[in-house]
């Protein structure tokens, strides 16, 4: 569902620059605002040029967000992937200035009669989970299998050593906590300790990594079919083992314990990763994202909690995100370093 806007303002701007990039007339119809979601502001919109409409999607910085991303980057993600591994909306235009729609922004293609699900709701795929968890974790494999080489992404990306992925995934987040954090946080520090007394293996390949892939995060047309993979905000290059720990977080298994995303048992999705991927899930390596995944959600909403407390940007869903979601990954981080003790 989307939420009327009363933006005269946003769709003058949107119309006069889509005249300018079209070179002729344009007229902007039925802008509203998408719910949700918090690290873009994100539209969907009509634009009638020469009698032809054009479904498209703008994604506009906010005032202040849940987390700091670039747009470039996220832009180039749809650059790389549209059309190849992953279906995404074709993109249309990105604007790094701030003249035009106030921030930068950039529009990307809609594609309609497709839904996502809430990532706190009860079995959100119905009939449909088996079929959707086979292709959301091929997708996943395909994106870890492609060669970054000559993508679009790899223009703007740092491609880390295949022994420092870890490293600078960790440093960066641990970063994020130890700026923004607002009161002491044992559970998640002694999770960072853990995880850097134990590095895990060497990169296997150097993969383009989205950064957000979960549940929630991809559009189906409802008869089990997945027709988009949105939110490449946090995409980057590095071990694609980061991909499939974060997709696998019980935080987005809609509040099941048997089928990970609320799609699949555990073992079944990891062998399509793999197989689609070319690559092996080592246990002891992906143990080592998951428990690293759970901190870096941890960072994500450490960054919610001081953005909404200090009146920057009162998004509700960076108030929640700080409180619940901050205490479900603190029981999961918990839960996880009891296993690795009696693993090791």
């Amino acid at each position: 569902m989307t939420a009327p806007i009363f933006a005269g303002g946003l769709a003058e701007r949107l119309a006069a620059y889509l005249s300018r990039l079209w070179d002729g007339p344009v007229e902007i119809r039925d802008l509203s605002r998408i719910p949700g979601g918090a690290s873009r502001e994100t539209y969907r919109f009509d634009a009638v040029v020469g009698g032809e409409t054009r479904g498209l999607i703008l994604r506009r910085d906010p005032p202040g967000s849940l987390i700091d991303t670039d747009r470039r980057l996220e832009y180039a993600a749809y650059e790389s992937f549209h059309g190849r591994e992953a279906p995404t909306p074709r993109p249309v235009a990105l604007e790094a200035g701030e003249s035009e729609l106030e921030r930068p922004f950039f529009l990307m293609e809609r594609i309609d009669g497709g839904r996502a699900a809430g990532p706190f709701t009860a079995d959100p795929y119905g009939a449909h989970a088996r079929a959707l968890g086979e292709q959301f974790f091929a997708i996943l494999g395909r994106i870890a299998r492609a060669d970054p080489a000559g993508l679009p992404i790899a223009r703007l990306s740092q491609t880390p050593a295949a022994d420092a992925c870890w490293l600078r995934e960790l440093d960066h987040w641990e970063g994020v906590i130890d700026s923004d954090e607002q009161h002491p946080q044992p559970i998640v520090r002694a999770a960072i300790r853990r995880l850097r007394r134990n590095p895990p293996p060497s990169a296997q390949k150097i993969s383009v990594v989205h950064g957000d892939y979960r549940s929630g995060n991809f559009m189906h047309d409802g008869g089990g079919r997945i027709v988009a993979v949105l939110d490449w905000e946090m995409a980057h290059l590095g071990d694609p083992l980061e991909d499939l720990g974060w997709a696998i977080d019980p935080l987005w298994a809609h509040f099941e314990t048997e089928r990970v995303g609320g799609m699949l048992p555990r073992a079944e999705a990891i062998a399509i990763w793999e197989r689609e991927s070319g690559l092996a899930a080592d246990p002891a390596a992906l143990a080592w994202w998951e428990l690293f995944n759970a901190v870096k959600g941890q960072g994500i909403w450490t960054s919610a909690a001081k953005e909404y407390a200090d009146g920057g940007y009162r998004d509700p869903v960076l108030g929640f995100s700080g409180w619940y979601t901050a205490r479900r990954h603190d029981k999961i981080i918990a839960d996880r370093l009891v296993a690795l003790e009696a693993w090791t």
